[in-house]
């Protein structure tokens, strides 16, 4: 008889549904097929977070592998194109910057395009870091298509915002479709083995019981499994990224719809402003040690473009990861997995790696622990480089109108990000760790955007004289705005994939 240790995986039980619960159980049905059966236990009285509507371009990758046709993906989650993230206020009260899915200029051997630029600058160039950014470039131009080019220098990647309510319902079709089972019901108990811990069914209030090997908990931030019957622990980071409450509430759309995200810095924390074909997206993260829920209900509201659509809606959240994402045979994804704001849109980013990672490591022949410590290995570490990336943009800032953001610039940072920033501010070095998810283009522009600005640049920058280096410059201005003209505008191009889709289905 096999120990619960070993026991082969064949029933995986997905406790919630949402959007992560619907893309665990798409992916792993699409790529497992047949090898599993999946089981998905959701109650329509239980309600979802539905606030993760901006995405980075990893989503594109996760699309192709479900075998979503991009049209009826756009038209059915009314989705728009995301270029960009607009952060303002951050660094000082009326000034922005743009974190772009590009890069300025171009790659060159063993050193950076920055460093050429930082040379020039430092010559009298006038030129803005952006200005060799083709993301910013059409961002700033409201245009958008993507560009089949051979030349690496005029990429153009992108994301998507979308309705996270509506891609739940997506992927909900899209899975059933392949053979997923779905429940109704609330669960009012949790089974567990005497001997070895592991979950073995739910109990349901409706008296069924639901039956499996391995369980994937996506019941939010209460951990119903990981948390509430495993006790795997929480690692509250609150001392580096303090906001702890936000309020979210859709408004009416603009009459043109921007191909970037907006990130508006206030005295306690901060509000998103995501356009899509049918509404806006707002929501104000903040910290209550700062500000009354009732005065950041103000903020939002009389920082809103457009007119609500209804009232805004609390969530209160610790930042922090689960100790064990995966322990025994429950792995948390989502919100029950951890929280970390959505200062740069990587909600939904860590409900797929956390998939695919799951995937990767997938225990078809029994739980054993070097997959879990793997598994828990990798998300770990996930975990914390995004976290120093989110932490970058609050203390290198220069506002002194703000008791949150004056304390802010003064924390105490983990050793890995104080060494990445005085590293930049040395040398214009850009030291990324290995698997991290943000490319140096992503620490630069940040870095830069805030008004961190390298002393130096590297010495091989030396070995171009001045006029190479001026005509190197002006050559990629050229380049970087050439595909602008030629661009149709973003909401011409989202209204030709709908009427895209829309024929086809005639």
């Amino acid at each position: 008889m096999l120990t619960p240790l070993k026991k082969s995986i064949n029933r995986v039980v997905i406790a919630g549904g949402g959007t992560a619960g619907w893309l665990a159980a798409s992916l792993l049905k699409k790529l497992l097929g047949q090898a599993i059966e999946i089981t998905l236990v959701e109650s329509e009285a239980i309600g979802t977070v539905g606030v993760g509507e901006a995405t980075i371009p990893p989503i594109r990758l996760v699309n192709q592998v479900l075998g979503i046709d991009e049209a009826q993906f756009i038209h059915d989650t009314k989705a728009t194109v995301k270029l960009a993230i607009r952060f303002e206020n951050w660094k000082t009260k009326g000034e922005c910057y743009y974190h772009t899915f590009g890069a300025p200029g171009r790659s060159m051997a063993f050193c950076h395009f920055h460093h050429y630029w930082v040379k020039a600058r430092q010559q009298g160039l006038m030129n803005d870091l952006w200005d060799y950014d083709l993301n910013y470039l059409a961002a700033e131009a409201g245009k958008f298509a993507q560009i089949n080019a051979k030349d690496p220098v005029l990429e153009l990647p992108f994301a998507y915002h979308f309705d996270a309510s509506l891609y739940a319902q997506y992927l909900r079709k899209l899975s059933e479709q392949m053979g997923v089972v779905r429940v109704e019901g609330k669960i009012a108990r949790v089974q567990r083995c005497n001997d070895s811990g592991y979950i073995q069914a739910l109990h349901l209030e409706s008296g069924e019981v639901i039956d499996g090997d391995l369980f994937i908990d996506c019941t939010g931030f209460k951990g119903l499994l990981i948390e509430g019957a495993l006790g795997a622990g929480y690692d509250d980071w609150s001392h580096l990224l303090p906001c702890d409450s936000a309020l979210a509430v859709p408004s009416e759309r603009h009459e043109k719809t921007a191909p970037y995200t907006r990130s508006i810095a206030h005295d306690a924390g901060w509000q998103w402003r995501i356009p899509l074909q049918h509404r806006n997206g707002n929501g104000h993260v903040y910290s209550s040690r700062y500000i009354s829920d009732d005065q950041a209900c103000d903020t939002l509201l009389s920082n809103l473009d457009t007119k609500p659509l209804g009232d805004p809606k609390l969530i209160k959240f610790t930042t922090g990861r689960r100790r064990k994402q995966w322990y025994k045979n429950v792995v948390a994804v989502g919100l029950s997995s951890g929280f970390l704001e959505p200062l740069e849109s990587t909600s939904i980013h860590l409900i797929q790696s956390a998939i695919v990672r799951l995937i990767q490591l997938f225990p078809h022949n029994g739980v054993t622990k070097s997959l879990i410590d793997e598994y828990n290995k990798q998300s770990e570490l996930e975990f914390e480089q995004i976290r120093d990336f989110l932490v970058l943009h609050y203390v290198v800032n220069e506002r002194t109108d703000s008791a949150f953001f004056n304390d802010m610039r003064n924390i105490t940072l983990p050793d890995s990000l104080a060494h990445k920033i005085e590293l930049f501010k040395e040398n214009g070095v850009l030291q990324r760790e290995q698997n991290d998810l943000f490319l140096e283009s992503s620490w630069l522009q940040v870095l830069y955007g805030q008004g961190v600005m390298p002393k130096d640049y590297h010495g091989l920058v030396n070995s171009v004289s001045d006029a190479q280096l001026n005509q190197m410059l002006t050559k990629l201005l050229e380049l970087k705005r050439e595909p602008i003209a030629k661009l149709p505008s973003h909401d011409d191009y989202i209204n030709g994939m709908v009427a895209k889709y829309k024929r086809s289905m005639k």
